[in-house]
């Protein structure tokens, strides 16, 4: 499996986009790979934890990134491992566009993003 950069399943998130590059069918549900792109200024989707690991890999820009109530600016080439169960957030707070590399595991992670995409569509942030 080959993807051209930006190819892949897109989400919209109202002020970013979730590109998933593979999941479920492609990976037998073992990890799904995606990017998450923030424009600036845009929160994350709040406290959260869920049963899967979370890795993250600052592509590019600072990513702010709260594991078990403490934040850290993550810039480019930073590594994040969030293990399975443990509250976190993302959110970009500079002025410039962040990205990172998602690996979540296990996978089939991306059939919750039709719901996740619609409340950051629906939620009303300001640009």
């Amino acid at each position: 499996m080959v993807l051209a950069p930006g190819a892949g399943r897109a989400y919209p998130l109202g002020r970013g986009t979730a590109v998933f590059k593979a999941d479920g069918a492609e990976t037998a549900g073992r990890y799904s790979i995606s990017e998450w792109w923030l424009d600036p200024h845009t929160p994350g989707p709040g406290p959260h934890s869920h049963p899967e690991d979370d890795v993250f890999y600052v592509l590019e820009g600072t990513m702010s990134v709260c594991v078990g109530g403490e934040w850290v600016d993550a810039t480019t080439g930073s590594f994040v491992l969030v293990p399975g169960g443990v509250v976190h957030d993302f959110e970009n707070r500079t002025g410039e566009r962040c990205g990172a590399l998602n690996v979540s595991a296990p996978g089939d992670f991306e059939q919750h993003m039709p719901g996740i995409s619609d409340w950051f569509v629906n939620r009303a942030v300001p640009g």
